[in-house]
């Protein structure tokens, strides 16, 4: 069991560029934006991709903090459903539970992630997890709604999420290919890093400014339970893609489950602040008119649907019931909320000029076997799922192409004639159509 080669050169691979012609056609471009799963984790044994299967001994097998091999995973703590000598390699979570069950979260942040990397060796997974083996489960993904639509249209099985870590920066990541800045950073708030880079002590801040853990927004909404000031990002200026579609008069939505709960001071439960990544801008604030015409509920989005009328680019953010996010979520619950509105999207007068895609945030400390490529000091970090679902995009395909989140926006960009947000969108490679 090897790595296919190509997998380990992306540099060498190149996307066919879709024709003018058919890119034309497009009138709508969905991007449907779930929670913290990498690849393996949903389809490592789907047919035709790099999954599972071919992982090698050296990336299955999980080795201990001072580098040697483990005789039983670690156990999964304070959940008797799992045994606590899994055998040390990717087993299958639906012998023990089911996936409309919820499993515990598992840590998913920014130096962590680069812990369990460990050089490209994928192999300190369990080490660096504060969740034990469930690290290297993964589902029996033939019996998840989301499952069909992958076989019917196209998987990515090389698209990568384009930082290290968690939802926070990947959803800033997703709409301006960049991290926030923290100008004069409180120190307390700082990692701590020694000669080699390595995590002393964590925090949400880099030593030089960065933001790459979660913090609440500055304005609303944001979560009440942080009554620490210092803890909400202060208003970001970079320009991101909502600006770059509406300098060109192109129309827009982040359609959000749960926003107009959560903006009438009522928020849900599991509504998730640090997923509204618009939120934290300074063009978007609260009061102005580009927040009131471009931050919408979910029924709005089903609406448009429904009506045929959605806007040029939508975003759509479930609430977190349905974001399939570990901890607090389930996993059938939130395929199933997708594949309903998938359908939706197939019946409607949309559907014949649309390109939905359906990916995910992160890895959510899930295991994945291929090593990411060596973007930036940012990423690209694990494989996540992506699904290419439209009458424009090959049917029963498996693409191999490298991508990283910023595909999408170069997607975006390359339909609508944009300039890109950073270096990084600028050399990303646009998703494969036909």
């Amino acid at each position: 069991m090897k790595n296919k080669l190509p997998l380990l050169l992306p540099a060498l691979i190149f996307a066919v560029p879709v024709q003018a012609t058919e890119m034309d056609k497009i009138e709508h471009i969905i991007v449907i934006y779930l929670e913290n799963h990498s690849f393996d984790n949903l389809y490592g044994t789907f047919p035709g991709v790099e999954g599972i299967a071919h992982a090698t001994l050296q990336q299955a097998q999980q080795i201990d903090l001072k580098g040697n091999p483990y005789q039983t995973l670690p156990a999964v703590p304070k959940d008797k459903r799992f045994p606590d000598n899994l055998p040390n390699q990717p087993f299958e979570i639906n012998q023990f539970i089911a996936p409309n069950e919820k499993t515990r979260d598992l840590v998913h942040r920014f130096y962590q992630h680069q812990a369990q990397i460990n050089g490209g060796k994928m192999n300190r997974f369990a080490a660096v997890s504060d969740a034990g083996a469930l690290t290297m489960g993964h589902y029996r993904g033939e019996e998840l709604p989301l499952w069909s639509y992958a076989k019917r249209f196209t998987l990515a099985d090389n698209f990568f999420q384009a930082a290290y870590g968690g939802s926070f920066l990947n959803h800033q990541w997703l709409i301006c290919a960049c991290t926030p800045h923290y100008e004069n950073a409180p120190e307390r708030l700082k990692v701590q890093l020694n000669e080699q880079g390595e995590l002393i002590k964590d925090g949400a801040i880099t030593p030089d400014n960065f933001v790459v853990n979660t913090l609440q927004p500055f304005e609303q909404p944001y979560d009440a339970k942080e009554l620490d000031a210092e803890k909400h990002l202060p208003l970001q200026t970079a320009v991101t893609i909502g600006d770059r579609l509406s300098d060109k008069s192109i129309s827009w939505t982040w359609f959000s489950g749960g926003w107009n709960d959560a903006i009438a001071g009522n928020p849900a439960q599991n509504f998730q602040y640090h997923h509204q990544p618009f939120v934290y801008f300074k063009n978007y604030a609260e009061g102005s008119a580009a927040r009131e015409e471009h931050l919408k509920d979910e029924a709005d989005f089903l609406e448009g649907i429904e009506e045929g009328n959605l806007p040029a680019v939508s975003f759509y953010k479930p609430i977190g019931d349905l974001n399939e996010h570990p901890g607090y979520a389930d996993l059938l619950s939130g395929e199933q909320h997708i594949a309903d509105i998938l359908h939706k999207i197939e019946q409607s007068s949309l559907w014949k000029n649309s390109v939905v895609i359906v990916t995910y945030d992160e890895f959510g400390g899930f295991w994945d076997h291929v090593s990411p490529p060596k973007l930036d000091r940012w990423g690209a970090g694990n494989r996540v799922p992506t699904l290419i679902i439209s009458p424009f995009a090959k049917q029963g395909y498996v693409d191999h192409t490298m991508y990283d989140t910023t595909s999408i926006l170069k997607l975006i960009e390359t339909r609508f004639n944009l300039p890109p947000l950073t270096e990084r969108d600028a050399q990303a490679t646009p998703l494969f159509l036909k």
